[in-house]
């Protein structure tokens, strides 16, 4: 095991789930990069005589025999990613590549406070890991399948052989309320849209302005999308379409966002105009920000805008009429929930989020995440978006699909699963599903004999600086991941 992180609050129960989640904060682990992880968890299996084998797409799956007397009984796959969404607060210095998570206690919580948590999926890695080294758990064969990238295009869930897994039943430990079993979730599809703008040579004597906002909540964008938060890039458009149409603005970069799948919490732009308008500038930002606090009232408390001379513009800038096709592009583009679902109230349906957007050094890129629970559906509002583009004169493309999970309502397991949450906690669990990507869409494709089901515990803030996990809902995960393991053997 890898100590965990200098600061990891001590006494934390139960100790083997959170011994683990501790090695995970200690060793970074960004998309893409989970080989130091990985590494280490097939020395801990090879110290416990547990069969590790890593496949072409980069995944570690660990496979443990049945229990004595249960050899039987169908096969049960755990089932998480290793990967985290890494998002930090600007000005916070924390390298997600070498840095460990600093996690603390806060009223029943473990909360990062200005970075990412990494609890999704941490914890469900973590309850997996505990599973195949608790003594005396009585269980069927286990197969723990931890796939690599699931955040960044859900590479390793794809590149998985058919005939991997051994398993008939799957428990994917990667949802994020506790009390609710998820039996399907939504399909997604990435647009990527490009532009090499015009590029011409200032004027002299202008005086170069940066614009930052800054303060807003951010959040998944799939579970978060329907509560009405700002996004950082769709406000700086505003802005500076606002200042573009009252002053000569030369527009010389832009940035926004990190992450296609987190809404953006930040974004900036560097522009320059003549000198003189300072007062006026002053103003017009201060009525932009006024405004924003009125729409934004009791969602987005923290919202702020600056802007600061930063001393003579140099370098070309974006031509007037490509900074116009640009912000009228991003300004009028679709972003937010399309569509409420009617076979399942109260949840989205289909939804995009214009996540990350670059100008800079003559190029222009945008990336929107686009999902739905109807692969359809999802795919026609990334065509929306494709002809957006096109009518502003930019290059779009789709990338990245993957389709959801269809609900089975009849499953065996589910069934067997809800018996033993009634049993564990003298009430039913509610069914759902999920407006996010759970890997399950995927892996039923490459294993359509696997019968599936979700649950997690309660995760606030996923994808955001301040994400955190109560604690009593890892216990009771925990609880009944054991009790779920046991009734499948004994059936």
């Amino acid at each position: 095991m890898s100590p965990a992180p200098a600061t990891w609050p001590a006494g934390l129960e139960p100790r083997s789930v959170w011994a683990h989640f501790a090695s995970l904060c200690a060793i970074p682990r960004p998309s893409r990069h989970e080989a130091a992880l990985r590494r280490h968890l097939l020395d801990w299996a090879l110290m416990r005589g547990i069969e590790a084998e890593v496949d072409t797409a980069g995944n570690l799956i660990l496979r443990k025999p049945a229990s004595p007397g249960c050899a039987n009984r169908p096969g049960v796959i755990l089932q998480g990613h290793l990967d985290m969404v890494c998002q930090a607060n600007a000005g916070t210095a924390h390298d997600f590549e070498r840095d460990p998570i600093r996690p603390t206690l806060r009223d029943g919580w473990l909360v990062a406070e200005a970075t990412t948590l990494g609890a999704d999926n941490g914890i469900g890695v973590a309850l997996a890991l505990a599973a195949l080294e608790e003594p005396g758990l009585v269980h069927p064969a286990l197969e723990v399948l931890l796939t690599v990238n699931e955040e960044s295009g859900m590479d390793g869930a794809r590149g998985l052989a058919p005939g991997t897994l051994r398993g008939r039943y799957l428990i994917n430990l990667d949802t994020e309320e506790w009390g609710h079993f998820y039996l399907g979730c939504a399909g997604g599809v990435d647009v990527e849209v490009r532009h090499a703008p015009a590029m011409a040579d200032l004027p002299a004597d202008l005086t170069a302005w940066r614009l930052e906002l800054s303060g807003l909540r951010g959040g998944h964008s799939g579970i978060d999308i329907h509560l009405g938060r700002g996004n950082a890039i769709k406000l700086l458009t505003e802005a500076l379409r606002d200042l573009a149409g009252h002053f000569e603005l030369n527009l010389l970069e832009l940035h926004g966002g990190s992450a296609r799948n987190a809404i953006p919490r930040e974004a900036g732009a560097l522009f320059a105009m003549p000198a003189g308008a300072e007062a006026e500038l002053a103003q017009c930002l201060q009525r932009r920000l006024a405004d924003w606090q009125r729409r934004y009232a009791g969602t987005e408390a923290r919202l702020s805008l600056a802007w600061t001379p930063v001393g003579t513009a140099a370098g070309p800038a974006v031509t007037g009429a490509d900074r116009d096709r640009l912000l009228g592009f991003l300004d009028q583009a679709a972003n937010g929930v399309a569509r409420m679902s009617a076979a399942f109230p109260g949840v989205v349906e289909t939804s995009d989020n214009l996540g990350v957007v670059r100008l800079g050094q003559g190029e222009f890129g945008a990336t929107f995440k686009v999902r739905s629970l109807v692969d359809g559906e999802a795919t026609g509002l990334a065509e929306t978006l494709l002809g957006q583009a096109a009518d502003h004169g930019l290059q779009a493309w789709r990338d990245g699909a993957y389709p959801g999970w269809t609900p089975n309502p009849d499953s065996g397991l589910l069934a067997l699963c809800q018996r033993v949450y009634g049993e564990e906690f003298g009430q039913p669990a509610s069914l759902r599903v999920i407006h996010a990507g759970l890997e399950c869409g995927l892996l039923a494709a490459s294993h359509p004999h696997l019968e599936m089901i979700s649950f997690g515990p309660d995760i606030r803030g996923a994808h955001a600086p301040g994400e955190g996990v109560e604690l009593a809902s890892v216990a009771r995960c925990w609880q009944l991941l054991k009790a779920v393991l046991r009734a499948l053997a004994q059936a």
